[in-house]
């Protein structure tokens, strides 16, 4: 059953591709080899021997034990039994090899074939790419223009994701002075754009997620958060670690007002929801072996506790469970759980 299944791969593959695979099972139609020949040669001189000893050799020469039925039977057939045995290992031994050498090359040959699909395939989408590439940039610039027509003919009313004295700065027009940073005239980041950037855009696709992601990025410390998260997703995707896969445990709003203002350790330990064994033990082991993951981790670590300390005196719960939901949160989870911040 073994060879028909091959057989039946093997063809399967043949009629997928266009190309013929290496056979993998010969061993029926294998030819006798020289130490299958030897064997049988001296099988059959030592047959022959014992024959002409009992034939020629004098009756009287001979002793009584060697004219037993059963020591006749032994010497004439235990030698080319043995000699049998061994010639079958031989050959199975080089069947086995001629077979190890098929099969090698019938994954060398499908690999060729699979990694010639992959680049046929990837030259005949690269066109389709580009154009969609460049259909999401001219969205994109739309937009933009669309939302600084809009934001300079209407203030926001939204209430503001981190408030500053910037931001108050702007509201007393009587007290602007010289020299204002162009980041305290741009109209305040709504916690709804604040959240979404957190989380990043979810596709190529996502434009609301990019608008907020540029807005959040004019903000001088969301985009310092942002930037810190962005460094650590990165490296934590090096590990094959993706915030996307991970399953968190909920916290509620009131254990993260909490950390907000100050609590650590057991108080606050439902924040690091991440149970995911495989995570946290490589990226254990990521931030004991490198240092520039540590120092990565700890920087964003600090940003977001910064960030959150300004976020929570404004959010109302749904807004701080949103934000518990992005992918920044998550990071912060993982990360917070590793470094002891919970213990």
């Amino acid at each position: 059953m073994t060879s028909d299944s091959t057989d039946r791969d093997t063809s399967a593959a043949t009629r997928q591709t266009g190309m013929a695979l290496p056979e993998l099972d010969s061993s029926a139609r294998a030819p006798l080899g020289l130490p299958e020949v030897v064997a049988l040669a001296l099988g059959a001189l030592w047959a022959l021997g014992v024959v002409a000893f009992y034939v020629l050799a004098p009756q009287a020469a001979m002793s009584s034990e060697w004219n037993a039925p059963l020591v006749r039977v032994l010497a004439a057939m235990m030698p080319v039994l043995m000699l049998v045995v061994a010639a079958i290992a031989l050959r199975a031994s080089r069947v086995m090899r001629e077979e190890t050498e098929r099969l090698h090359a019938a994954i060398s040959s499908l690999r060729h074939m699979y990694l010639a699909h992959t680049q046929a395939a990837a030259v005949v989408s690269e066109p389709s790419v580009t154009k969609k590439l460049d259909e999401i940039a001219e969205t994109a610039r739309k937009t933009e223009t669309v939302l600084a027509t809009f934001q300079t003919s209407r203030r926001s009313p939204e209430r503001l994701a981190i408030p500053s004295k910037a931001m108050e700065a702007v509201a007393d027009q009587g007290t602007l002075q010289l020299g204002t940073p162009a980041e305290d005239m741009s109209p305040p980041l709504s916690n709804e754009h604040f959240i979404r950037a957190l989380n990043f855009p979810e596709t190529s696709e996502d434009e609301e997620g990019f608008v907020s992601l540029r807005l959040a990025l004019k903000d001088r410390h969301t985009a310092q958060v942002i930037r810190a998260a962005q460094d650590v997703l990165t490296l934590l995707s090096q590990e094959g670690i993706y915030m996307d896969d991970l399953r968190p445990d909920r916290a509620r709003p009131d254990i993260w007002r909490q950390f907000a203002h100050g609590a650590r350790g057991r108080a606050v330990a439902a924040l690091g929801g991440i149970r995911d064994r495989s995570s946290l033990a490589l990226s254990s082991a990521r931030m004991r072996q490198d240092p520039i993951f540590r120092d990565s981790a700890h920087h964003f670590l600090r940003r977001f506790d910064q960030m959150f300390t300004r976020f929570e005196a404004e959010a109302s719960d749904a807004e701080i469970s949103a934000l518990s939901d992005t992918r920044t949160a998550r990071a912060f989870m993982l990360l917070g759980r590793v470094a002891g911040t919970f213990d």
